[in-house]
């Protein structure tokens, strides 16, 4: 029998070699693509189960994916993809605090389920929050503009379903020393794991908290530092971002926030970037919710797209978004566009605390070079928002032939590092010719640069493979991470040398073995990647 049909005696759900499905599969939002030889539509658990342990009893691999839009290649496979929106869309439980879903879930639609049932939400959502599901979000340990208030998703998990690579079932959640013993003694794969994770842990404990990167977030690698804490033995903390190479999620508890209701922002505009780790700092005496930033070329191209900007609103938004922009436009025409513009919004339980959060915050920076402004209003906090979020959308759009291209878009670096580091990223990416913007969250040093290239020309794949070292170079001289947000996939994978010692490299592999010893989840990502995989999976036309 052919792979198809061998999968489709196991399971309840669907088993696809439709050449439109395989094309689907084949992509995310990165700079890949890969065919799978089949995509599986698991209906259950029971169907992920029995679906890993053919993988298991055969060597061939699969790949879980929810939405598809990582932007590292994570998801893609040349085996079996395991799609989850289909069928395992469900959200089981909304408690006051806390929600039980299932991994094909699209965050829009977990988000209206919880603020209607507890007027609460996970808080880190990513930027493609309307097109996201939460198995990547899990998988990825997603952050995003709450990020630096809220943290990341894996300050939210509070429980997992996995199914281990032998076709096991496991919960994951924090356990005592006498649980976690418990666990150990248990003959089962699950057992094994506990037993061996815990040696590993223990024994290089040294080693393991020296290598924690010491940055605002971090995707990069596994958070070994971050299993034993509190006393508590913590396996989902492995889980969480490890894009599904070590067990695949059927289910989770994560808990949910309350925000708070009123926000006032503040803008500020640099000309220099001298003065910008001191202006972070006196910011963030104040508790911004977000602390965001984006360069003058981000600001000169929603202005330059500001048609299509404003014709993604009704009428009467229109009107108030074209008035809303006219300083915008007075800034661009008169030549004082600022080299970085940065925007703080603080968020309270009443509107009067939240404006004086941000005139504090305002006066503090009174003896700085910068111009500072409180936004007036909705539309002006919006048409900021609009900027940071949209304008790269639009020049993607606008510029034929040319496509958004993350293979360095998620760097962290300390705030200290700033009037260094920025230039020094700026000077090496003019060597290259490359049209891309830089935005970021400037609260907590994460840095989204992501070029749009036409893959189909051999010089832009080449200046891939050349530009990439360099940067992440340049990120480990100032102790930073390759990826905050993001993740590792395919792009990152054979970089994280530049963060990581061979010891902790090491271990990384070691744990991949402990929880999949026949290498079937997922492989590449996480452990076992090169730049090799870059160069054969990278897109070649369009």
């Amino acid at each position: 029998m052919s792979l198809r049909d061998d999968l489709a005696t196991l399971i309840r759900g669907d088993v696809s070699t439709d050449t439109d499905d395989l094309a689907k599969h084949s992509r995310d939002t990165s700079i890949f693509q890969i065919l799978p030889r089949v995509v599986v539509y698991p209906k259950d658990p029971a169907d992920v189960a029995a679906t890993v342990r053919y993988a298991h009893d055969t060597g061939i691999p699969l790949a879980a994916r929810a939405a598809g839009t990582d932007m590292t290649g994570g998801p893609l496979t040349d085996s079996i993809a395991l799609s989850f929106t289909r069928y395992m869309n469900h959200i089981s439980l909304v408690g006051p605090d806390f929600v039980i879903t299932q991994p094909g879930v699209f965050y829009r639609d977990l988000e209206k389920e919880t603020l209607t049932v507890s007027n609460a939400i996970i808080p880190s959502y990513p930027a493609s929050r309307e097109l996201a599901a939460l198995g990547g979000m899990i998988g990825n340990n997603s952050g995003g503009e709450l990020t630096l208030r809220y943290g990341k998703t894996d300050r939210y998990v509070q429980e997992l379903e996995v199914v281990l690579a032998d076709g096991s079932m496991a919960t994951f959640k924090p356990l005592t020393a006498a649980e976690r013993a418990a666990k150990e003694q248990e003959q089962t794969f699950e057992g094994q794991v506990y037993q061996r994770m815990r040696t590993l842990v223990e024994q290089n404990s040294d080693d393991i908290q020296r290598a924690k990167p010491m940055v605002s977030k971090n995707s990069a690698g596994y958070a070994l530092w971050d299993v034993q804490h509190d006393d508590m033995f913590d396996l989902t903390k492995l889980i969480v971002g490890s894009q599904g190479t070590l067990g695949i999620v059927t289910k989770a508890k994560l808990g949910l926030v309350t925000l708070k209701k009123h926000r006032q922002m503040m803008v500020m505009f640099l000309n220099d970037i001298h003065d910008l780790p001191e202006v972070v700092r006196r910011v963030m005496k104040y508790d911004p919710e977000s602390f965001e930033s984006y360069d003058d070329q981000t600001f000169k191209l929603a202005v330059r797209f500001l048609p299509q900007i404003i014709g993604h609103f009704g009428i009467v938004k229109i009107l108030r978004l074209g008035l809303a922009f006219i300083p915008e436009l007075r800034m661009v025409l008169t030549g004082g566009v600022p080299k970085l513009i940065l925007m703080a919004e603080f968020a309270e339980d009443s509107h009067e605390a939240a404006f004086a959060k941000a005139q504090e915050a305002r006066h503090l920076l009174a003896d700085l070079p910068v111009q500072t402004k409180l936004a007036r209003g909705e539309m002006d906090s919006k048409k900021y928002w609009i900027i940071r979020r949209e304008a790269f959308a639009l020049l993607r759009k606008n510029l034929q032939g040319l496509y958004a291209s993350p293979f360095i878009d998620d760097c962290v670096v300390p705030i200290e590092s700033y009037p260094t580091f920025i230039p020094a990223l700026n000077s090496l990416l003019k060597q290259y010719d490359l049209i891309y913007t830089i935005q970021g969250h400037i609260g907590n040093g994460n840095f989204h640069i992501i070029p749009l290239m036409d893959l189909s020309n051999e010089n832009a794949r080449t200046t891939i493979l050349e530009l990439t070292p360099k940067v992440y170079d340049l990120v480990a001289q100032f102790d930073g991470s390759t990826t905050g947000e993001h993740n590792d996939g395919i792009i990152r994978t054979p970089y994280l040398n530049t963060m990581f010692s061979p010891r902790m490299l090491e271990l990384f592999a070691e744990t991949k073995r402990i929880f999949d010893p026949k290498n079937i989840l997922n492989p590449g990502k996480k452990v076992g990647g090169t730049t090799s995989d870059i160069e054969k999976y990278m897109i070649k036309s369009r």
